[in-house]
């Protein structure tokens, strides 16, 4: 037996006390949770390097398409975040029942959350259709409303697929069967670098579409890649009869309850953290082209380390949601805190690497000398963003996983509300400090937040039973 068979349910090491039970617990939750957290952290960078591949194509193709794709990628990628978290649920469902020795409800909460998923995807691409509306309220410059607002509304079209092949991986990760999303993830990449060099500068008889190809691009991956995974699942996932993917769920409406708290909680705190990005993003696109220019390749840099802290954070909320089911509070207690520390000393080492080689990074992104002045310097004071933000992420997965529901998202209310967006917009606007001081702003909400967060957990663990 192994604490990753699902019908086990003593904790390794529950005899022992003191330092003896500390070290047998570390040794076997930090190589449990790399080995959870390594292929969701490539499956997550896959996911950004989708981006970041159509942002750098872009971005070379031309300066003018580059500022159309970022303030097409703000909105689209907010609802994108918004819905994504109303499904996080499935993910905590699904590793409380392992843990619990349930498994068929991991499978039950797959299935409902496929015909969730749908539904809120299809709602969110219907939005997508009024970019120009948004754009034009939001005070966009004329251009960039006329060159943002199609890829908008091509970007939509592919979210509830997207969604599916996420509430999928969710599932995956839950029972600990990450590694099938990353190959998906993989595979995706390659057909989006190959399509977007087909549809971006107009190769194979295509007519070169800058960013309205990268957008149709990514709607076909994301089609592609949710095909894949349902398959997968459906067909080839080992034990699939003991965790019931082909069972009708049962029960109804109320049976699901908590999943869905869970991920209404979940998405109204990404909504709110995500607006608050979108809505600087837009302050930046009234300071200039340069300006937002600046902003999208510097957030396309934070949002790719941040893929690593949401594997890690994935992986801590597994952990942390297997203690929970098996009510080891001590056990829970040391998997937050375990997440805490490795995504910090990963941050730490990649913020490193941010501060020395700002200018190299930059020149990727673009080659106008412009925006390479200004994106820059920003890159490097990017790494103290990233450290901070990525503890907050690890932090509120832990939560989750515990099933904590409302309180976390208060305080990210609290971070990016109340702090972030006055404060960049106090720096940027008022202070005369532009785009510096936007991030500036970005880095005080961010330290907040991994400070509230982690008081909550120490404060909740500290009355778990052990």
């Amino acid at each position: 037996m192994t604490e990753d068979d699902p019908t086990q349910r003593p904790a390794v090491g529950a005899e022992l006390t003191g330092w003896p039970w500390l070290k047998v617990r570390l040794s076997r939750h930090i190589p449990e949770l790399l080995r959870l957290a390594w292929p969701v952290v490539v499956a997550r960078l896959g996911v950004m390097t989708l981006q970041l591949v159509d942002t750098v194509m872009v971005g070379r193709y031309d300066t003018q398409e580059l500022a159309y794709q970022s303030v097409a990628l703000m909105p689209s990628q907010s609802l994108l975040v918004m819905t994504l978290g109303l499904l996080v649920g499935t993910i905590v469902v699904a590793a409380s029942a392992a843990g619990a020795g349930e498994p068929w409800r991991a499978g039950q909460a797959w299935r409902r959350s496929l015909v969730y998923a749908f539904w809120i995807g299809t709602a969110a691409a219907v939005l997508c259709q009024f970019g120009r509306p948004f754009l034009e309220l939001t005070g966009q410059p004329p251009e960039l409303v006329a060159g943002g607002a199609p890829l908008i509304a091509i970007l939509g079209l592919g979210l509830p697929a997207n969604l599916i092949f996420i509430t999928s991986s969710f599932f995956l990760e839950g029972i600990k069967r990450p590694f099938a999303a990353m190959v998906v993830m993989v595979v995706g990449n390659l057909v989006n670098v190959f399509a977007d060099w087909v549809l971006i500068y107009g190769h194979l008889g295509f007519p070169a579409m800058g960013a309205e190809g990268s957008a149709w691009t990514t709607t076909l991956v994301r089609i592609v890649i949710a095909f894949c995974i349902v398959g997968y699942i459906w067909r080839l996932l080992p034990d699939r009869e003991i965790y019931g993917v082909r069972a009708k769920p049962t029960g109804g409406w109320r049976s699901w309850a908590q999943q869905r708290q869970i991920g209404y909680a979940s998405g109204l705190s990404n909504g709110v953290e995500t607006i608050s990005f979108a809505a600087i993003g837009l302050i930046a696109g009234t300071i200039g082209g340069l300006a937002i220019g600046s902003y999208a390749i510097v957030m396309n840099i934070i949002a790719f380390v941040f893929m690593v802290a949401l594997g890690i954070g994935t992986a801590s909320a597994v952990r942390v949601g297997t203690a929970h089911g098996r009510r080891d509070g001590a056990d829970l207690a040391l998997a937050g805190w375990t997440g805490l520390a490795l995504i910090v000393l990963v941050s730490g080492v990649v913020g490193i690497g941010l501060y020395l080689f700002g200018p190299e990074i930059a020149a990727a992104y673009t080659e106008d000398p412009a925006l390479l002045a200004l994106a820059a310097p920003l890159i490097g004071f990017a790494a103290l963003i990233v450290v901070a933000d990525c503890g907050q992420c690890v932090m509120l997965f832990a939560l989750r996983g515990r099933t904590d529901v409302w309180m976390p998202t208060a305080l990210h209310f609290t971070s990016y509300f109340v702090l972030q967006i006055p404060c960049a917009y106090a720096l940027g606007i008022v202070a005369g400090r532009g785009v510096h001081g936007l991030f500036e702003g970005v880095l005080i909400a961010a330290v907040f937040s991994v400070t509230a967060l982690a008081v909550r957990f120490w404060w909740l663990s500290r009355h778990d039973p052990r």
